[in-house]
């Protein structure tokens, strides 16, 4: 094991689990070459050879690839095509939090700070898959990367009353889009949780349902109220559901966008999306006094920042608070009231 020369490059030679390796320094100069070999045995001892040696051999198109035929969403195969052309080409190593900064800054001059969000999201949940179960990198180097860019222009939409009972009248055919509807503006699930429902997650008894794989990737448990659980029952039975492990709405996302803007249009609702219907279940929630925690384990949030954003809907929820001075206030002039009374009686 060491250095060597090969005509004017230093080579390193070491083993690793019993496998003789040799390889390039890259570099004439031999104390440098000294150190990388010595960074090369410090990798090995902690185990973390080949683990660096992927995030330098394989490329971000590849990453992509394989992410793409594994765990994408939707949206996200529009969304890697602004990704490809600036990060394909690099090897894992090389795409540095710095670099990541840089491609923000010059798309926040180009397009909507929501559409730079999306972008780095990808990018985000992209290594952080290629971190945790293929070992191909050992940091997230979008990871500290800030991604306040979405909040900017976040959207603020969401049904009034008389909105939604237009918007529900016009909803009667296809006879599984009102249902729909309730199921989102009762428990605030995503759409792709609504398709991915099915009746085995639902308790009748108990009165709530499961949603198996939120978007951060965790389960959680969702109460349903009395109108989403007669809803329910009544669609379950006019469809006739003999195979529980079946979907809830075995329908396509284009199907529902078809039949959602067909409804959108006949109730004369504009500038409203699927999703708004997540904002008006929280911002109903928060508007009532509902606390912020609460809103976010429902809505499946991972950090309450993402909560947040609705915290200005909700002055009347912070009054407890402020009640507590009234209280303090009342308790200590009773308290001297009292001690006031006792000084002033005879012995």
């Amino acid at each position: 094991m060491g250095i060597y020369r090969r005509g004017r490059t230093w080579w390193m030679s070491f083993s690793v689990n019993g496998r003789q390796v040799r390889k390039s320094t890259g570099t004439d100069n031999k104390e440098l070459a000294k150190k990388i070999y010595y960074k090369a045995v410090t990798l090995i001892t902690e185990g973390r050879w080949f683990e660096t040696q992927k995030a330098k051999t394989i490329l971000f198109k590849e990453l992509v690839e394989k992410y793409m035929a594994t765990h994408a969403k939707s949206r996200d195969h529009y969304t890697v095509k602004r990704l490809l052309p600036e990060f394909g080409h690099l090897a894992l190593s090389e795409i540095t939090t710095e670099l990541a900064a840089e491609y923000r800054s010059k798309r926040l001059k180009e397009v909507k700070p929501a559409t730079v969000y999306q972008e780095l999201s990808l990018m985000r949940r992209m290594f952080n898959v290629a971190r945790k179960e293929w070992k191909w990198v050992k940091d997230n180097p979008v990871a500290d990367l800030s991604f306040s860019v979405g909040n900017s222009n976040a959207r603020d939409r969401w049904l009034t009353i008389e909105e939604e009972n237009r918007l529900l009248s016009c909803a009667e055919r296809p006879r599984w889009l009102k249902p729909l509807l309730i199921v989102a503006l009762h428990t605030g699930m995503r759409k792709g949780e609504i398709l991915n429902l099915r009746w085995q997650d639902i308790d009748f008894t108990r009165k709530t349902l499961t949603v198996q794989r939120s978007k951060n990737g965790q389960k959680r448990g969702i109460p349903m109220s009395e109108l989403l659980t007669n809803t329910l029952k009544e669609f379950r039975q006019n469809t006739k559901v003999i195979d529980i492990s079946g979907r809830v709405f075995p329908i396509s996302d284009r199907s529902l966008r078809v039949a959602f803007a067909k409804a959108l249009k006949k109730a004369g609702i504009q500038d409203f999306k699927f999703h708004d219907l997540r904002h008006t279940f929280a911002t109903r929630l928060v508007q009532a006094g509902v606390d912020l925690y609460t809103v976010q384990q429902l809505l499946g949030h991972k950090t309450i920042a993402m909560t947040m954003r609705y915290s200005h809907h909700c002055p009347e929820s912070l009054r407890p608070g402020i009640t507590v001075l009234d209280n303090l206030s009342q308790f200590y002039h009773n308290q001297a009231v009292s001690r006031s009374s006792g000084s002033g009686q005879n012995p």
